[in-house]
């Protein structure tokens, strides 16, 4: 039920103009009965706002973000993204996890994949790729081993090596080169707040490109890490 209501607020998130009660049910494949009775719920905390039997986003998760005082990713800027896609010539991604899933909310790009993955919010997986590694590093013990113990088949075959290297990534917040992605490589370094991991910045390209240089990205993204760190005191 959990899972529902997030898949619920994200697709209101997605859709400005709003979705219907029928809309909702078709995109989160449950039933229309079910998806009333959470609506409904939802209406009443502030968390969707229902304008002509059409529901968007309400107020209430800005609401708790700024109470909570978390300003991430605002302060990793666009700028900083440029900065290092100037530096590199590759492709910069500053990435969040939301729920199971990683999702890409800023790039600098040439390469038109990572243009759409970004621009349309596509989901993707977080033990394929090198930020969502930093990302799963940075969890409670048992939220990671649960996302674990719940992959799809065909993605099980990944854990033992990101177990292998875990250690490593809580200790440096950095992954380098993993080879889990399916349609590239990078390396990626932790964005923390009052210690914890709130996001990833990413420098990815093709395998041959991030693994020829990749010690010289690692060394770029810690070169940049003071200017866009939540932890460091603000200016």
């Amino acid at each position: 039920m959990i899972d529902l209501m997030a898949a619920l607020l994200q697709e209101a998130a997605g859709s400005p103009d709003g979705l219907t009660l029928t809309e909702m049910a078709a995109r989160s494949e449950a039933p229309l009965s079910t998806v009333q009775t959470l609506v409904n719920g939802l209406v009443v905390a502030g968390y969707l706002d229902e304008r002509a039997r059409r529901y968007t986003l309400g107020a209430a998760p800005y609401l708790l973000n700024l109470m909570a005082g978390r300003y991430m990713p605002g302060k990793v800027t666009h700028e900083h993204l440029k900065a290092i896609h100037g530096e590199t010539g590759l492709t910069t991604v500053l990435s969040i996890a939301v729920a199971n899933d990683l999702f890409y909310v800023d790039h600098v790009s040439n390469d038109p994949k990572y243009a759409y993955l970004a621009e349309n919010r596509v989901r993707r997986s977080l033990i394929r790729t090198s930020s969502g590694w930093v990302l799963l590093a940075g969890m409670e013990q048992r939220s990671l081993w649960t996302y674990l113990r719940n992959l799809p088949q065909d993605e099980e075959q990944y854990v033992d090596l990101f177990l292998d290297h875990l250690q490593g990534l809580q200790e440096t917040g950095i992954c380098a080169s993993p080879h889990v992605s399916d349609i590239g490589e990078g390396v990626s370094m932790a964005v923390k707040e009052n210690g914890r991991t709130r996001a990833a910045i990413g420098i990815v390209g093709t395998r041959h490109d991030i693994s020829a240089r990749c010690d010289e990205l690692v060394e770029t993204l810690l070169r940049h890490q003071p200017s866009f760190s939540l932890d460091a005191p603000s200016e």
